[in-house]
């Protein structure tokens, strides 16, 4: 209708119905794979797995890591398919001794008041499940029907402990107190004590503490040995510069973890220039402790691809004493601040520390320069005239 009134070329409305429209315009980048998602999860499939019998070896983990779907079906299996089986054999018991034809066999029966298949079937229920309505119970007529109501009294007892176990356990998995573990979104590089760092905040919500925590780091990248060999996912530690030496941190408030970048560290040769989403380079960040309230040991991850790496950033303070407490502004938690930082490797700053000098007299002179325009520009308030003096 737009060509006709002369708004849009004819020929522009023929050229746009002719392309095809289920056709992407445009092309997402390519991204290097993750090892580690930043949920923490890990980004790996497991394929052509031929010795599936092992799953079985350990049942009760495998119920454990079940979804909650199959994990609730085979909870409810699992007891109608025993409620089943022992009402079939309360019934074959009842109608070999002929309790189900009134008036014929013995006058006293195995069960009383099993008629049917589908009063077998609530016997077994009362049994294991320990209901007791009173309408049904086991004569001492047949010493196989005592022995058949030991058995399933104590099948009973393992089904109940092995599902209830199975479902506590899931409700109480380590990775729902990790959701409260944050880590900031992007990773930052810059200067610290006259030396390249690698730093990242981490933060935990809750008021429980996390008791005993470590923190680890590695880089994981793509390397070929001198012999020619390929690794796809060679993982090197990152050692990590902390006051109470070794991993272990007081996770009370937000910390900033950093780590130096030296002749040993895996960033040494890591340029401004190589952070974009083509590098091979992943850092993972490990967080581990134990649960102040119920002693489980739980942990949480993230990762930092090269482009989530911000270079010439530090993140800004977010706890301030308040009232006589430190309060904590998590709306600022991931938010960084450009610093002066040499657009150079930690190797090249080690070689030529002026750099560094230079770096440090530019950010020197800067406010003081401005500082200086702006009181050349300001004009004065009131003067003195020669007469007030007189």
């Amino acid at each position: 209708m737009l060509s006709r009134k002369g708004i849009i070329p004819e020929e522009y409305v023929l050229t746009r119905l002719a392309e095809d429209p289920t056709e992407p315009r445009y092309r997402a980048r390519e991204r290097r794979a993750r090892f580690v998602s930043k949920k923490g999860n890990c980004n790996v499939a497991h394929k052509n797995i031929r010795e599936q019998g092992r799953f079985l070896q350990d049942v009760f983990t495998t119920l454990v890591d079940l979804k909650w779907p199959h994990t609730l079906l085979i909870f409810t299996m699992s007891f109608l398919c025993s409620w089943l089986l022992f009402a079939m054999i309360w019934w074959l018991i009842a109608f070999a001794h002929g309790d189900l034809a009134p008036g014929e066999g013995a006058t006293v029966p195995c069960v009383t008041s099993i008629h049917s298949f589908s009063s077998a079937f609530l016997f077994s229920i009362e049994v294991q499940v320990t209901i007791g309505f009173g309408g049904r119970m086991v004569t001492e007529e047949c010493p196989l029907a005592i022995l058949i109501l030991i058995v399933q009294n104590i099948v009973g007892l393992m089904i109940n402990a092995i599902m209830l176990g199975c479902i506590f356990m899931k409700t109480s998995q380590a990775h729902r107190r990790a959701e409260t573990l944050i880590f900031s979104k992007h990773a930052v590089i810059s200067l610290r004590h006259g030396r390249l760092c690698f730093m990242l905040r981490v933060g935990d919500l809750r008021k429980s503490m996390i008791i005993s925590a470590t923190i680890h780091m590695q880089v994981v990248r793509k390397t070929t040995s001198p012999e020619g060999e390929v690794v796809p996912l060679h993982q090197v530690d990152i050692p990590m510069e902390n006051g109470m030496g070794g991993n272990s941190i007081f996770l009370v408030a937000p910390l900033i973890i950093y780590h130096i970048i030296d002749a040993n560290s895996p960033l040494y040769d890591l340029a401004p220039s190589d952070l974009h989403h083509h590098q091979d380079l992943e850092i993972i960040v490990i967080l581990e402790g134990v649960v102040e309230t119920t002693g489980i040991t739980t942990q949480a991850r993230t990762s930092y691809l090269a482009d989530e790496i911000l270079w010439g950033q530090r993140f800004v303070p977010i706890v301030a004493e308040e009232d006589g407490h430190y309060a904590v502004d998590y709306s600022k938690f991931g938010n960084t601040i450009k610093v002066p930082t040499p657009l150079c490797t930690a190797h090249q700053l080690d070689e030529d520390r002026s750099l560094l000098d230079a770096l440090t007299l530019a950010s020197a002179r800067g406010p003081l320069r401005k500082r200086s325009v702006a009181v050349a520009k300001a004009k004065p308030r009131f003067s003195i005239s020669p007469d007030s003096l007189s």
